[in-house]
């Protein structure tokens, strides 16, 4: 079986989640090749230092330097006759550009796949996380979206063979213009080994700083559920949950957040979770390794303290 891995970059490295795409790729065969589209050769060079890849293909344009789906998808596409299975991370990018990709071969995704039972048969979470459904794949040609969280990251310390093949013309539907980003001295969400979160319990921006303080303190990324970033607390990239973010670090604390469903389907494969709510009835801690009924104003600046 030959598999093939579609590649993201910020225009310098090889996005994390790829390389959990690789490693989930590494359960159904060990002959793994990687589609990279960049304006930059030393992206390439990246890519072929990931353990468990064979083969880089690499095709060079300037159009390629921001990941459009416009343009990723039909360089994909071309491939894609010479693979038993395609597959993305399932990141904004790839529900971008997978699905076209299937449309365009008539065969079904299977998306978000949390475990690999086979090379046809895969484990995804239905009903916002609390069900999982195995389901089999009967296409000829399988095309797969990893839960980066789910999977194991491919290390780096590999030697791939780096092929540069065409670059396909231009798309004529859309141009890329600007992009506003948000650049932060914290960890990133997604790949955070500690995420401190706040809820609506926090009671507002202002208070939200006490989220942000304890974060730092513990070298943390800084999370939200969904009540706080509607009520104003929170921007939109802090989100946790199934509308937002999902993420699956070694500690996550989380201040103030009830625990609705679609928070949890974002944070409950987290190795530790510490709940803070002075509602001892709350739904988190039915999650939780570790409950605090208290006050979030008196605990978490005694926890900053004590972090300090």
């Amino acid at each position: 079986m030959n598999i093939l891995v579609i590649a993201e970059h910020d225009g310098a490295k090889i996005s994390s989640a790829t390389k959990a795409a690789v490693g989930a790729a590494g359960k159904i065969s060990d002959n793994i090749e990687v589609l990279l589209a960049s304006d930059n050769e030393s992206v390439a060079v990246d890519a072929c230092k990931i353990a468990g890849v064979k083969k880089v293909l690499f095709a060079k344009a300037e159009y390629y330097a921001h990941n459009l789906a416009e343009d990723i998808a039909p360089l994909g596409l071309s491939l894609a006759q010479k693979y038993s299975h395609i597959l993305m991370a399932a990141t904004a990018q790839g529900k971008d550009i997978l699905p076209r990709i299937a449309a365009s071969l008539g065969v079904a995704q299977v998306s978000d796949i949390i475990s690999i039972e086979s090379a046809d048969v895969f484990v995804r979470p239905i009903y916002a996380g609390n069900a999982w459904e195995t389901v089999q794949a009967l296409d000829a040609i399988k095309l797969l979206t990893i839960r980066p969280t789910a999977f194991e990251k491919a290390l780096d310390g590999g030697a791939a063979e780096l092929e540069e093949i065409a670059a396909l013309p231009a798309n004529q539907l859309t141009n890329f213009v600007q992009m506003h980003a948000t650049h932060s001295d914290r960890p990133e969400l997604t790949s955070a080994r500690i995420v401190v979160s706040g809820g609506r319990g926090v009671g507002s921006a202002e208070n939200f700083k006490l989220i942000e303080q304890l974060a730092d303190s513990l070298g943390a990324a800084v999370g939200a559920s969904r009540a706080a970033v509607d009520s104003g607390f929170a921007p939109n990239d802090w989100q946790v949950g199934q509308t937002g973010k999902i993420v699956a670090p070694e500690l996550y604390i989380a201040v103030g957040i009830s625990g609705a469903i679609q928070h949890l389907a974002g944070m409950k494969d987290s190795k530790i979770i510490v709940a803070i709510n002075k509602d001892e009835n709350a739904p988190i801690f039915e999650v939780a390794d570790y409950g605090l009924v208290a006050d979030l104003f008196t605990a978490v600046p005694e926890l900053i303290d004590k972090a300090g």
